[in-house]
């Protein structure tokens, strides 16, 4: 342990011994962890941390767990829109927004994919034109998670058609709350609303809400995916209790953090519980259970899967290892999310497999109450999400395998001259 580490942790410890009681409410809470530079210490002081390797953020949520306190606030704002911010951002922009989303007082999502515009991402047709000081946004997104709860939302439009596609453009922050954006849940298979569609007539965003300069906004979204491929393969259990969501739609702000705790530990268990079904340990144990596990087959299948975890939590390893020195997240990310991607359709198939025709039942008629089925109709969803797989295989093949790019005859073609568009 280094004596930055040393004296983080100790400082830390000392913070929390003093600061750490149930009776505030989650908004106060999250006030004080960003104002002492313990909500994300890797962030520059005044903006809810301290300006420290991200090893300190590790060293913070360890004692944040050790004592059951609750964790900093997290979402799409944080884990994305504060580090893109940081990065990229005016310092007006900074002061505006990154401290409240370390205080857990906004909540962020994400408008990027659109009906004809997903793993081309650059093919993206929601207009922004301006008119003086703003911008007006016309178009429609999808696969929105928290856009119903959101404050705010990462935006690229196109506002510049007579250009090739990826150079025309923008990145904005707009209020989701805004007159002309309508929000529309999408009812997914496995019983769930966890996406929506929006729709945007005329909606106006002033300018100096663009992120970067205008017509710069590519670089922007590709470091965005970046961040969140980042969480999505690297995902862990952080330090600390995960109560409440940040944004103040919700109410969870002013509740008080002992009813929050409660709530948050009964919800933690039951997603946990979803998690772990997609596994080897639970697969292996649904084996032991269905006596299968001398089927040479089921046991070689099981191990396979086993190794793949295992060399992602590797491969995750050094990906926090070159964070913690700084580095901004590389093509390892895409491969770890290719892993994650593998395992959950591993987990899918090995255990319907070994349930048989019971597999086919849900909730309270089914095996371990759905567990397994609700797993098996949501894990489609990993392959999407952050960038398809075939996205991340493109990354893989051309970063680290330095294969050719993928032909794309439309690339140097002004956006409008593209055949076959619905050009508005």
């Amino acid at each position: 342990m280094s004596v930055i580490e040393g004296t983080l942790r100790d400082e830390a410890r000392a913070w929390l011994a003093e600061n750490w009681n149930t009776d505030q409410t989650l908004a106060e809470w999250w006030h004080k962890l960003a104002a002492a530079g313990f909500a994300f210490p890797q962030l520059p002081e005044g903006y809810g941390g301290r300006g420290l390797p991200q090893s300190a953020a590790r060293i913070v949520a360890e004692e944040l767990g050790r004592i059951g306190a609750v964790a900093p606030p997290g979402g799409l704002g944080q884990s994305m829109g504060a580090p893109i911010i940081m990065d990229f951002g005016t310092e007006q922009q900074q002061q505006d927004w990154v401290f409240r989303l370390s205080a857990g007082q906004e909540s962020w999502c994400q408008f990027f994919s659109e009906p004809e515009a997903g793993s081309d991402l650059a093919g993206l047709q929601t207009r922004a034109v301006r008119d003086g000081d703003v911008w007006i946004l016309n178009g429609q997104k999808v696969w929105t998670s928290g856009a119903r709860t959101a404050d705010r939302g990462m935006m690229v439009a196109r506002t510049n058609p007579d250009v090739p596609k990826h150079k025309g453009l923008s990145y904005f922050i707009i209020d989701v709350d805004a007159p002309g954006i309508e929000i529309r849940p999408l009812k997914q298979m496995n019983g769930q609303a966890h996406f929506n569609e929006v729709f945007f007539t005329d909606v106006v965003v002033p300018h100096d809400r663009i992120v970067a300069e205008p017509n710069g906004g590519w670089m922007v979204a590709v470091a965005t995916l970046a961040y969140e491929r980042q969480g999505q393969g690297g995902r862990g259990g952080g330090g600390g209790i995960q109560a409440g969501s940040p944004g103040v739609k919700n109410g969870d702000l002013d509740r008080p953090l002992s009813e929050l705790i409660q709530q948050a530990r009964a919800e933690g268990e039951q997603a946990a519980n979803d998690r772990n079904k997609r596994t080897a340990g639970a697969i292996l144990q649904l084996a032991k259970d269905e006596k299968r596990t001398t089927d040479p087959t089921m046991r070689q299948r099981i191990m396979s899967m086993y190794s793949e975890s295992e060399a992602l939590k590797h491969s995750n390893g050094r990906a926090r290892a070159a964070a913690q020195k700084g580095k901004q997240p590389g093509p390892e990310v895409s491969t770890a999310k290719l892993t994650m991607s593998s395992l959950s359709r591993q987990a899918r198939d090995i255990s319907l497999e070994l349930m048989g025709p019971y597999g086919m039942l849900a909730d309270d008629d089914a095996p371990y109450d759905g567990a397994f089925h609700t797993m098996a109709l949501s894990v489609q969803s990993a392959s999407i999400a952050g960038g398809t797989d075939e996205v991340q295989r493109n990354i893989t093949g051309e970063r680290v395998l330095q294969l050719p790019k993928e032909p794309q005859v439309d690339r140097d073609i002004p956006f409008n001259e593209i055949r076959g568009l619905n050009k508005r």
